[in-house]
């Protein structure tokens, strides 16, 4: 079962919500004062609080329904100083400082089949919206969940956030989407929020990113510390593989990443690995 959030005060989840649900979804009880709804394996649920500081919902959802997730999926707002538009998707957690909740240091755990074949049939579904970047995002803020999680999410102003086309060609990749969990996992190290190489590697090859670690949250000088963040991101991607994008970085900062990644106890992927994944 893939659990649906939508959170009231964010009005893109509300817009989600409504695209998504259709009278053949069937009452499932309630859920802290809402409805909950079930059809298929998905099931879609309403909290009333900010979803970012949702902890331990996944437990609340156990307690309250009787239902253990296989994936928690947030439905989200994306918000830029950009504006672009944007269909995205990310896992969660903080590499630093929990400044949008979750916990200092602590990630969520990823759900890296679900996340790269949303994104994959995502760009096949939102081909009309050609206008719209289709692309992962890195893993960033809260909630702190034990569940796989991801969210899910239109942006960047409230134009999009308000857009049934937006809403409904997510609610159409979600219905289609087919996991393929034979395909490898990669954590992602290197470049910027949008993960243009990841986004751009999970479309053309048959490989699965769990968390990704932007340059941004990474201090070069402090090899044992970025090995620490690969093994936790490795942890909670249920890999050992790391997609590093030399290209962002210079050849010293690349240098520090593969001595993180061996001390963490990884393997990277190299461009003979993902010649294999055509």
């Amino acid at each position: 079962m893939n659990v649906l959030v939508c959170s009231t005060p964010d009005v893109a989840s509300i817009n989600l919500k409504n695209a998504i649900l259709s009278p053949d979804w069937l009452d499932y009880g309630d859920f802290q004062g809402n409805p909950a709804f079930v059809k298929k394996n998905l099931m879609l649920i309403t909290i009333e609080r900010h979803h970012v500081y949702a902890d331990d919902l996944d437990l609340e959802i156990v307690d309250q329904l009787g239902v253990v997730a296989d994936n928690i999926i947030f439905l989200s707002k994306h918000k830029s100083a950009s504006e672009k538009k944007a269909l995205t998707v990310h896992p969660i957690g903080n590499w630093g400082k929990a400044d949008l909740g979750g916990k200092d240091g602590e990630l969520t755990p990823a759900a890296p089949h679900l996340m790269s074949a949303l994104l994959r049939t995502m760009k096949k579904t939102a081909a009309h919206l050609a206008d719209y970047d289709i692309v992962f995002e890195v893993t960033h803020h809260g909630p702190l969940l034990a569940t796989p999680t991801l969210f899910l999410e239109i942006g960047s102003t409230e134009a999009e956030w308000t857009n049934p086309a937006a809403a409904s060609a997510w609610a159409e990749a979600l219905f289609s989407v087919v996991e393929e969990r034979n395909h490898p996992i990669a954590v992602g190290v290197g470049g910027g929020h949008y993960a243009p190489r990841f986004s751009e590697t999970a479309l053309s090859k048959k490989l699965d990113f769990g968390h990704m670690i932007p340059n941004y949250a990474i201090n070069f000088d402090d090899v044992a510390a970025l090995a620490a963040s690969i093994s936790k991101a490795m942890e909670a991607s249920n890999t050992d593989q790391v997609f590093v994008h030399r290209k962002s970085m210079k050849k010293e900062q690349a240098a520090v990443v593969m001595e993180a990644i061996a001390l963490a106890g990884g393997a990277a992927l190299d461009s003979s690995s993902l010649e294999l994944l055509d």
